[in-house]
């Protein structure tokens, strides 16, 4: 962990290109891939309630497209689009450069987590429950079929994200992001964004099966804890 701390304060942002990064296989190798694929199932069949009503509610509240899919960084830096449940207004881009420019406490903020405890940019009523509960990502277990995304994994990045992450970015780029992860039970948003790529490196340097069941059965703790979710 000390040596990925010190490639981060090395301060060399840049992606690193898919190609070289690219090794035969993803952390985890067939074993992750085939638990992923089987608790993705059963997963989707489980909350497909879920998949008829939040998109009704989404129509109602905030009209506008029901999901949204946002470029994170995958295995190897190839870009995918990751799917949620749209939680924000249709204009949130710009409605966030507008609040963090005439709003330095929020700059500083977006600065450290990339995150804002009261983002004006999401919709009313439902969008702070669905985000709490994680309800928003069920999508994507969908990209976990597809082979974007394992079950637990590092936070899937955005580019510029994953730019921070300087010479780390080869670590990262070893696994599958995840839908949850040590991310996920050590704070969630309420982490500053260094602390999360200590906690990426940590995780691909230690993956394995039995770990990542015991972040699954954490994850379910922190869910309804609600705590660093916003």
């Amino acid at each position: 962990m000390n040596s990925c701390r010190a490639k981060v304060k090395a301060n060399e942002p840049q992606l690193i290109s898919a190609p070289e990064n690219r090794t035969d296989t993803p952390v985890g190798g067939t074993v992750k891939r085939v638990f992923d694929v089987a608790f993705s199932l059963v997963a989707i069949l489980s909350t497909l309630p879920f998949f008829i009503i939040l998109p009704i509610i989404i129509m109602v509240v905030s009209p506008g497209p029901i999901f949204f899919a946002h470029t994170r960084i995958g295995y190897g830096g190839v870009p995918f689009p990751c799917w949620k449940f749209r939680t924000m207004v249709p204009n949130a881009d710009q409605m966030l450069k507008e609040h963090l420019a005439s709003n330095p406490a929020a700059q500083a903020e977006w600065d450290q987590h990339r995150k804002l405890k009261n983002d004006p940019r999401v919709i009313p009523l439902v969008g702070n429950l669905m985000r709490r509960l994680s309800f928003d990502e069920l999508p994507q277990f969908f990209n976990v079929l597809r082979g974007d995304m394992s079950v637990v994994g590092p936070r899937p990045l955005t580019i510029d994200e994953v730019k921070d992450y300087g010479e780390a970015a080869r670590r990262y780029q070893a696994a599958r992001p995840g839908i949850t992860g040590l991310w996920q039970v050590s704070g969630r948003s309420d982490i500053s964004f260094r602390d999360r790529i200590e906690l990426d490196c940590r995780y691909v340097a230690t993956c394995n099966l039995t770990s990542d069941m015991r972040l699954i059965a954490k994850t379910i703790g922190v869910l309804l804890n609600g705590r660093g979710a916003y």
